[in-house]
């Protein structure tokens, strides 16, 4: 029921930087609890990047700690990835998945994912 449309992604050089954005729509009203972004290089599984819930708490996967920032604008309903000093072990399809509440009472549960953009780290 809720829609995540992922933007952003490209090719850029290492050292360089991106931003992600992630916009939640549907019908009715929506509320996030959870917000994470994940990402999946060819032949490899798909790994969490970063995540934050509603409470405050903010993980980060040790190889973009320090590097990448997850955030949000709650008043767009967006949710956004900051990626500084890119490397070539970044390249890959990054994924935002949102779960929370939806629907005119937030009377029902969520659990969506957009559909992926292309993150290319090269020379």
């Amino acid at each position: 029921q809720v829609q995540l449309v992922e933007s952003g992604g490209g090719l850029v050089q290492p050292g360089g930087s991106l931003r992600l954005s992630c916009a939640a729509s549907g019908r009715g009203r929506i509320s996030i609890n959870v917000m994470g972004w994940y990402r999946q290089a060819p032949g490899k599984q798909r790994e969490l990047v970063a995540e934050n819930t509603s409470g405050g708490k903010t993980t980060y996967a040790d190889s973009v700690r320090g590097r990448f920032t997850i955030s949000r604008d709650n008043a767009k309903n967006t949710l956004y990835l900051q990626m500084n000093s890119l490397n070539a072990e970044d390249t890959a399809v990054y994924y935002c998945n949102a779960a929370g509440r939806t629907g005119w009472t937030l009377g029902q549960d969520f659990n969506s994912w957009g559909q992926g953009t292309q993150v290319t780290v090269s020379s």
